[in-house]
């Protein structure tokens, strides 16, 4: 009997431990603040796989990066801060000396403004308290741009205004 009530406070503190989130869904709006769709973010045993689900975009190539603020106040989403790079690193995927951490392939969007691709950002994570978590103190954002990133020009790929913006936040959570 005296096991049991030994046991009874560790299953009560159990409830308190921080648990990961391994899934959430971001929405992204445009500049006018209209729906965009979603980006769900997965974390994955190799980083975190960015599921992209998007309409009314132009059609073409567009950049898509992670930005260290979490905040995207219409209409040009300057409120998402710079780049991602939490390593101090140059920009781009083909860049010698390595990329920034929110760096990730770009998009392409069909002539009816949709796009589905499934992208991996191996340097980022979901977990908080590590150094490239996506939960940082600002927040994090994701942005689509106007143009293609073109994987080496600084500081961001020479990729043009920002067209699209999501807020990156753990209270969105995916169930």
């Amino acid at each position: 009997m005296k096991r049991v009530w030994m046991m009874i406070p560790l299953i009560l503190l159990s409830g308190c431990w921080k648990q990961d989130i391994t899934k959430l869904e971001v929405k992204m709006i445009n500049a006018k603040g209209e729906s965009l769709g979603t980006v769900t973010l997965q974390e994955v045993s190799s980083g975190v796989k960015v599921k992209v689900k998007l309409n009314g975009l132009p059609p073409g190539e567009h950049a898509i990066q992670i930005y260290d603020k979490g905040q995207c106040k219409i209409p040009d989403f300057k409120t998402a801060g710079e780049h991602f790079n939490p390593d101090e690193k140059e920009h781009g995927l083909l860049h010698p000396k390595g990329s920034h951490a929110g760096d990730l392939p770009n998009l392409i969007v069909k002539d009816d403004g949709s796009v589905k691709a499934e992208l991996m950002a191996g340097n980022l994570t979901l977990k908080e308290g590590i150094k490239k978590s996506l939960f940082t103190k600002d927040g994090t954002a994701i942005v689509v741009h106007e143009g293609k990133d073109d994987g080496m020009t600084q500081p961001d790929g020479d990729s043009g205004k920002r067209i699209g913006c999501g807020e990156i936040s753990k209270d969105k959570k995916k169930k």
